[in-house]
């Protein structure tokens, strides 16, 4: 039997209020091999968060500074075990599990998002 080196699957929801950012951003994370499910703006994210559970939910840079200290709360509201990855965070936030600056190359938050995750299965 051949080996398979797959890694899992991480189901993300992505938020961002800039749909180019979104659209560009998501397709990177899907060519690592991610599901994303795409949300453009705070409404669309408690929608999708409300229909949906997700491993990790990734708060983009062009969401404003207050939906990205406020997001983080409801997430964990509506599932607890989902982590929280905010991009552009000036300072940490209680609930939110990582962050990293904006501008940040898409194979660092890549590699962010498998640091976050690995610290999940670590500690079930």
């Amino acid at each position: 039997m051949p080996a398979t080196s797959a890694k899992p699957t991480i189901k993300i929801l992505y938020g961002e209020s800039d749909e180019q950012t979104l659209t560009t951003q998501s397709a990177l994370m899907k060519k690592a091999g991610h599901h994303v499910t795409s949300a453009v703006g705070r409404r669309a994210i408690q929608d999708a968060l409300r229909q949906d559970a997700f491993d990790l939910v990734i708060l983009g840079s062009t969401l404003t500074k207050d939906d990205r200290h406020h997001l983080p709360y409801m997430v964990k509201k509506t599932h607890e075990g989902t982590k929280v990855l905010v991009m552009h965070a000036a300072s940490r936030h209680h609930e939110v599990d990582a962050a990293i600056d904006a501008g940040t190359s898409m194979q660092l938050v890549l590699e962010k998002i498998a640091r976050v995750m690995s610290e999940q299965i670590v500690s079930v």
